[in-house]
């Protein structure tokens, strides 16, 4: 008996060692992999994007950085569809930027020479992907061409005459929407007929003739969306205004995808910050989660403000934001999965992160908004902060208030780089997916934004140019040149100094590293040492 009893037990072990344990077919179990191709190789657009979904445990997949467009470089449309079609047979999920496949970069769709046959070509390559692509579930967001109101705000990424003439194309666009829409004065027809005189045609042609390819492509796109190719589709308005030609663009193609509704197709503010939220609209999609988010605004305008390089209250940007996400609004904080708090000055104006006011000191409402942050994350909510009360860099006053208050590392996401909309649906997408992080990943993401958005754009970027002019070698601030390398090593010191004065200690801190990809100062790629 006792025999008997020896051989099943060996038996046993024998078939239970054959069988992986649950631990162990786990592991086995290859991370679902996503594709990523960003509509240029930008720290934000690119890899800081994706490191959001990669914390997950999610394998994203992006593009070699010498396929991706650059501020030189327009970008391989041709090659990043051969190099999609060769990665994409074993992914759960592709995100694409339509303006990388149509014309290699987000910079490339206003100044590449392609012809509108070569153009429409490549969108009918999504149709055919598709195709061999049945159960890959496809977000693509493309933009609206944006319209800047000068040559100065262009950044060079326009063609060159928009540096002579762009303050002219602007506002002549914004009369000719505004004819559209309620009609114009005596006075502004008359100034309408005297910019399309003193424009040279040449170069308006040129302009326009590019935008209409652009909407032809984009029409193409929304009819590709209509046919089901996309799971979903989002064209984003780049740097915008009330009137301008991108709203009047705009409005029109809002019209053309009316039939679709929100949960197929949006066009919505924004461009730079819609690749974060359709990595997370394919997240919650692949988990089948519907995140519940609860927004709340500084006292005053609140989310009636209009925002610099926008034509919407931002209100309406993070509704859009909240469905391209695939989250859904809730009316109470004890509801949501995530809790945004949105940084608007009381007065509704939207001011810029390098004005002499940023300085720190506390302003109207500055105290209010940290008091009720501080409250929400007392009260155990998952809490994130939109910091919009500049653009292009974080508020210092609310900063220091959080620092103080011992709240920065409390929080569950931050943002306050560039645009309004970039900040809002940047840290919207971000912080949608931060409850099933552990919180290392939080904290890592939280302090690549207070590197970025704090320490660089709103303090160093401005100290580091007003010393240019000092530093040896030819460069200016949007072209920096033979003086990048000073600029960096400065750079560097800067922020190191900064995080020791307003940061916890932090690992590799020493090893901490600043380019500056683009050859310019307006954004920094830092790197902290592991």
């Amino acid at each position: 008996m006792k025999r008997w009893l020896r051989c099943l037990c060996v038996l046993l072990c024998v078939l239970f060692a054959a069988v992986p344990s649950a631990d162990a077919r786990h592991k086995e179990k290859a991370p679902d992999k996503i594709i990523f191709i960003p509509h240029d190789n930008r720290p934000i657009s690119d890899k800081q994007t994706a490191a959001a979904v990669e914390k997950l445990g999610y394998d994203v997949v992006v593009p070699p950085d010498e396929l991706l467009g650059s501020r030189q470089d327009l970008g391989h449309p041709d090659e990043l569809w051969q190099w999609l079609d060769e990665n994409a047979k074993d992914a759960r999920a592709a995100v694409i930027s339509s303006d990388a496949m149509l014309y290699g970069s987000l910079v490339g769709s206003r100044k590449h020479e392609y012809t509108e046959e070569q153009i429409l070509a490549r969108a009918e390559r999504f149709a055919a992907f598709r195709k061999e692509n049945p159960k890959l579930s496809l977000y693509v967001f493309g933009s609206i061409m944006r319209t800047p109101r000068s040559g100065e705000a262009s950044g060079h990424e326009e063609p060159g005459y928009y540096r002579n003439y762009g303050a002219d194309i602007f506002r002549y666009t914004m009369l000719k929407d505004k004819s559209e829409v309620e009609g114009l004065t005596r006075r502004e027809k008359k100034e309408y007929a005297f910019l399309e005189k003193l424009i040279p045609q040449k170069s308006l042609a040129d302009w326009l003739g590019r935008r209409a390819k652009n909407f032809d492509a984009n029409k193409r796109l929304i009819d590709l969306t209509r046919a089901n190719d996309f799971n979903y589709f989002v064209l984003g308005r780049d740097d915008n205004a009330p009137y301008s030609q991108t709203h009047l663009e705009s409005r029109h193609l809002a019209d053309y995808g009316k039939d679709l509704g929100k949960t197929r197709y949006q066009a919505m503010a924004g461009i730079d910050e819609i690749g974060m939220l359709l990595l997370t609209r394919a997240v919650n999609d692949i988990e089948r989660q519907v995140p519940f988010v609860f927004v709340r605004y500084n006292w005053g305008r609140g989310g009636a403000t209009v925002p610099s390089y926008s034509d919407e209250p931002i209100s309406a940007s993070i509704a859009d934001a909240v469905a391209a996400a695939g989250g859904m609004a809730v009316d109470a904080p004890a509801k949501a999965d995530f809790v945004l708090m949105v940084n608007t000055n009381p007065n509704g104006k939207t001011y810029e992160a390098n004005d002499r006011a940023n300085d720190g000191t506390a302003r109207e409402g500055t105290k209010f908004m940290a008091s009720i942050v501080e409250d929400y994350v007392n009260a155990g909510y998952p809490v994130g902060v939109a910091d919009i009360a500049y653009a292009n860099g974080a508020d210092n006053a609310l900063m220091q208030e959080l620092k103080s208050r011992g709240l920065l590392f409390k929080l569950r996401a931050y943002a306050g780089w560039n645009t309004a909309t970039n900040s809002t649906g940047f840290v919207l997408g971000e912080g949608m997916l931060t409850h099933r992080m552990k919180d290392d990943a939080i904290d890592d993401l939280l302090l690549t934004r207070y590197l970025d958005d704090w320490a660089y754009q709103a303090n160093v970027r401005n100290v580091l140019a007003r010393q240019l002019a000092w530093l040896r070698g030819e460069g200016v601030y949007g072209s920096l040149d033979s003086k990048r390398e000073a600029v960096e090593s400065r750079a560097r010191r800067f922020l190191i100094r900064f995080a020791e004065e307003n940061l916890p200690p932090l690992d590799g801190l020493a090893d901490l590293t600043v380019s500056f990809p683009w050859n310019r100062m307006f954004e920094a790629d830092i790197t902290l040492g592991k």
